[in-house]
This record gives C-alpha cells, sequence and structure tokens, in this order.
C-alpha cells in the first residue's frame, strides 16, 4: 500500500491501515465539500468519514445487542432449574469447576476493580500495582479454594445451610447471629453495588454518548431479566461466557495501549522519567515495590483477604460438585484472576504516561475513575466495542451475584419463620424474584444519587463494603470451620468490631485511608475470635481436625459408599 497519495497535499503515506482509512476519509470529505458547494441537496452526498463513523457506531451498537441477546436467552434457557429453592439460589448444588471458578472470578472483579482500583492504584504506585493482582490470584483465589473450599462445601451440605447467615445460625446455635448477619450483608452491598454501575456507566457513556441515567437504566433492566428467570444457573452460565470475554479483552487492550506509547520497552522509560510526589527515589513507578510499600500492602490485603468473608463469594464454593471440582476450579480460577486481575493493574500501572488527558478536581488532584476511560479512549472503534463488553460483563456478573444474594438472605434469614411464619417453597422462590427487583432498583437509585454526591471514588465505596463485611464475617467463617472452640460471643465481637469500626471511620475519619481500615478490620477479625473464645463458653461442634487426607477425599470416600450401597441394594 506504499505510495497511495492523498488527493490534496501529494504527499506519499506509509502501509499503514489506520492512515489508509484517513486518507479514504479525507478523500470522501473533500467530495463532499465539493458537491456541496455545487448545491447537492443536503444529504445526497454525505461527509465519508460521517458515513465510516457511523459503520463503526452500528458495529458497537451490534456487538451490544448480541451480548445482550446472548445473557437474556441463558436466563430463559435455565428457568428449569428454579423449580426449588436449592436450585434457584445454588443450582442443585451440582455446579462443574468451570462454572464455579469462572463465576467466582467474574464476582471478583468488576468495573470497580477495572475502573476504579487499577485506574486509581496504578497511578499511586505505578507497575508495583501489578503485586495486587498477584495478591488476588494467589491469596485471594487459590488459597481461598485450597482453605475454605472443602470445608464450606463439606459443613454446609451437612447443615444443610443455603446462605451464609444460616451458616451462622446453625453453626453457632443461635437465631440472633442469623438474623444480624443477614442484616450486614443487605445494608453493606449496597454501597458495592452501586459502585458497579458507577464504574460501567464512565466507559459506556465514552463510547455511545449516552446519558448516565440510560446506561444504569438499562443494565439494571438486563440483569434483572436473566436473574429472575434463571437465578444462580443464568448467572454463573453467563459468567462463563462473560469471563472468556473478559480474558480476550484484557489481553487484547494492553497490547493496543501500550503499541500506542511505541511497545513496553519505550513505556517503561517513559514512565521511568516521571518523579513521584513525597520520594526521592528515582524511576519510583517502574521499581518493583513502588514509592509507597506500606499502603500497597493494605490494598493487598483489603482485594485478597476480603473475598475470603464476602457472602457472594463464599456462596460459590457452596454450590460447588463434591470432590475434585474443587481441586480443579481452584486453578482455573487462580489462572482467570492472574489475567484479568493482573492484566488490569498491570495497564493501570502506566496511567501517568496520560496525566496531560485526564480529568482533574479544583484542588488539583486526579479524578481517578477518568483514568482508564482516557487510556482507552484512543482505542479503534470496534475495540472499544469490546471493552465495553467487557466491562459490562464484569459489572453484571458482579451485579447479579450481588442481587441473588441479598434477595436470598433476605428472604430466607429474615422473612421466613420471622415475618411470615409460613412460607411455602413457591412463595419463598417468589419473593426472591420480587426482591432481586426491588434490590436492583435501590442499588441504582443510589448509583444516581452518588453521581451527582461528594463521594466520588469508586474504590471508597468497595473498601466501605468490603471492610465492614469481610471485617464481621471472616473470622467467625474461617475460625468456624476449623475449630470446634468457638463461642457465640466471638463471632458477635466480629460483627461489632467489623462494622463499628468501619462505619466510624467512615464518618469520623481516624484512620486516613479506609482502604487500610478494612485491612485493618479483617485482620482484627481473625484476631478477635480465637482471643475471645478463650474466654467465653464455646458452641459444641463437630469440626473434623485437618488431616492430611482432606475434606475434599473424605466426600470422595462417602460418595463410593453411597454407591456401593445403592448397587447392593
Amino acid at each position: 500500500m506504499r505510495g497511495v497519495a492523498d488527493g490534496v497535499s501529494g504527499r506519499a503515506v506509509c502501509s499503514d491501515g489506520n492512515e489508509l482509512l484517513s486518507v479514504l476519509s479525507s478523500h470522501l470529505e473533500a467530495i463532499g465539500r465539493f458537491y456541496g458547494r455545487r448545491g447537492v441537496r443536503r444529504g445526497r452526498f454525505p461527509s465519508g468519514a460521517l458515513v465510516i463513523r457511523g459503520y463503526f457506531v452500528v458495529a458497537k451498537i451490534c456487538i451490544i445487542l448480541i451480548f445482550i441477546g446472548v445473557v437474556v436467552g441463558v436466563g430463559i434457557y435455565t428457568r428449569q432449574h428454579t423449580k426449588n429453592v436449592d436450585g434457584f439460589v445454588l443450582g442443585g448444588r451440582n455446579v462443574g469447576p468451570w462454572l464455579s471458578a469462572f463465576a467466582f472470578g467474574t464476582s471478583y472483579f468488576s468495573a470497580v476493580i477495572f475502573v476504579g482500583y487499577a485506574g486509581q492504584f496504578g497511578w499511586k504506585y505505578g507497575i508495583a500495582a501489578f503485586w495486587i493482582g498477584i495478591g488476588n490470584a494467589l491469596l485471594g483465589s487459590l488459597l481461598a479454594w485450597w482453605v475454605l473450599g472443602p470445608r464450606t462445601r463439606e459443613i454446609t451440605q451437612r447443615l444443610k445451610a443455603t446462605t451464609m447467615p444460616e451458616f451462622f445460625g446453625k453453626r453457632y446455635q443461635s437465631k440472633g447471629l442469623r438474623i444480624a448477619s443477614a442484616a450486614i450483608i443487605f445494608v453493606f452491598l449496597i454501597p458495592y453495588t452501586a459502585s458497579v454501575y458507577n464504574g460501567l456507566s464512565r466507559l459506556f457513556g465514552m463510547a455511545f454518548g449516552l446519558p448516565y441515567e440510560w446506561c444504569v437504566v438499562g443494565m439494571a433492566v438486563v440483569t434483572c431479566i436473566y436473574v429472575v428467570l434463571g437465578g444462580y444457573m443464568a448467572t454463573v452460565l453467563n459468567d462463563f461466557i462473560q469471563g472468556i470475554v473478559m480474558l480476550v479483552g484484557i489481553v487484547a487492550v494492553i497490547a493496543v495501549v501500550l503499541a500506542g506509547q511505541g511497545g513496553f520497552s519505550e513505556a517503561i522509560i517513559s514512565l521511568s522519567q516521571i518523579p513521584a510526589e513525597g520520594t526521592d527515589l528515582q524511576g519510583a513507578f517502574v521499581s518493583m515495590f513502588g514509592p509507597d510499600l506500606f499502603n500497597l500492602i493494605g490494598v493487598i490485603v483489603l482485594t485478597s483477604l476480603g473475598t475470603w468473608g464476602l457472602p457472594q463469594m463464599v456462596s460459590k464454593f457452596y454450590a460447588i460438585k463434591s470432590g475434585p471440582a474443587i481441586k480443579q476450579g481452584a486453578i482455573i480460577s487462580t489462572v482467570f484472576a492472574f489475567v484479568v486481575a493482573g492484566g488490569s493493574y498491570f495497564l493501570g500501572g502506566f496511567g501517568r504516561l496520560f496525566g496531560d488527558q485526564i480529568a482533574f478536581a479544583p484542588n488539583g488532584t486526579p479524578i481517578y475513575d477518568s483514568i482508564i476511560p482516557t487510556m482507552l479512549s484512543g482505542l479503534p472503534d470496534i475495540l472499544l466495542g469490546i471493552v465495553v463488553v467487557l466491562v459490562l460483563s464484569a459489572s453484571m456478573s458482579t451485579l447479579s451475584s450481588l442481587v441473588l444474594t441479598s434477595s436470598s438472605t433476605l428472604t430466607l434469614d429474615l422473612l421466613k419463620g420471622n415475618v411470615i411464619k409460613n412460607m411455602p417453597e413457591k412463595s419463598q422462590i417468589a419473593w426472591m424474584r420480587g426482591l432481586i427487583v426491588v434490590f436492583v432498583v435501590i442499588s441504582a437509585a443510589i448509583a444516581l444519587v452518588q453521581y451527582t454526591s461528594t463521594i466520588t471514588f469508586i474504590a471508597q465505596l468497595m473498601s466501605i463494603s468490603w471492610g465492614a463485611l469481610a471485617g464481621a464475617f471472616l473470622g467467625p467463617l474461617l475460625w468456624g470451620l476449623y475449630s470446634a472452640r468457638i463461642s457465640k460471643a466471638a463471632v458477635w465481637a466480629s460483627f461489632f468490631v467489623g462494622v463499628g469500626l468501619t462505619v466510624s471511620n467512615m464518618f469520623i475519619g481516624f484512620i486516613a485511608s479506609p482502604i487500610n481500615c478494612g485491612a485493618l478490620a479483617m485482620l482484627l477479625s481473625l484476631a478477635i475470635v480465637p482471643v475471645v473464645s478463650l474466654v467465653t463458653p464455646a458452641v459444641p461442634f463437630q469440626v473434623k481436625p485437618p488431616t492430611g487426607e482432606g475434606a475434599i477425599d473424605r466426600e470422595i470416600e462417602r460418595e463410593l459408599r453411597e454407591e456401593a450401597a445403592a448397587a447392593r441394594s
């Protein structure tokens, strides 16, 4: 293609597809201007650039419509699995490793990570933000599956527990703990859900120029449809599809963005020349641990250890098949986290290269939520459409998991047996479906109100909910799975400290970073539960001590015994 001439200047242009497209556009625009001067009717020969631009807009819209059609179709297809409560909430506890692992990963990483955290911490820590992705993969995924997965699957099956509050209620023999944990879940999942909308809509508005309100309403309606129709199975099947989009999209975006900076080596050289505030370290943003190691560790703890105590994450272990499915799911989930989380933070680490393009607040601080959208604004239109589907996938998978967790918790742990004494199974499913709609409406309304409020950081919203939930539940869940000496008072203490510390800090601000506050709440939960249990009476419960055999192998042996007994009979 080299040697194609520009019709206006006569210059030869290179054999680059984008330059050729630019030449064709300039030809068409020149022709359009010529005919416009000759009096041809408006619309008879439109500008070539507008024609080409229109084709790309139509292509992006088609990508979105195909995606929406697929997720709604999955919801219709999976309606057969929603005939009972166990099927609607947990998919009949028969979900395979691939679906469970992708459901775990897509619930873990949403627009909060891709838009909020990747932009903010990539700006603060540079390439060292990649350590957050490594922590998410190893601590937040691999160890969570190894440590929590087998025991959670085994004990919740034994207790016939469907939700985390039901586990607390039966494990610690306390109706009060069940109700309190259900209330905490319902209240503190709302900020996280609202932040999911916000992160998506910034990119959607950039790609299509649609008002923020349309994006929020559209995402809420589509999510409502497929979750109400298909319950948990619709969620995990869509998570698998959406996870594949996320994997492909992340790799493509990183490649294109770095290519736009002259390649990886040139981008690193440019980043190394940017000085870091508050330190004399040269090349701080390309150093191994960045300019602020202490706060970086706080982020790693919050985003990695937090998954151990979040109900929407732990519920994936309730539903997975027994036996080797957990071992397989652990590997799949870890690889997924390494690519998606590692890729997101790695991309965000180059955010400072776009420092002259991003938005800044009046006080001179960058608007962190604008960094990733700014980095993506120069992508080709088709790839930008794929990126929107990527973030839409991440956000909808997280939103569907959150609303399903909240509706099942409110129905099964608060309404059933307390407000409504006799609730048949069909009524329970109807209530859950109705509450899914209510929860989506509430969270969408909060997202719209938050859009005009003083709380502008997606990461801040996320840290409030993660800190309160994981700070309250992490200790009671982990110690309850592994120790028979845990007391009811220790669980209450963890609830009070986790919620109290997070909420009081939100108003008083005695800990400067809400992220560090959330991380501290999680660590305190792990310490408080065994300490309080030493001086208070334990709740009697049979917990098999850790052995070389492990919970997975015990389940396999039990299944083999059951199959042998069935064959003999």
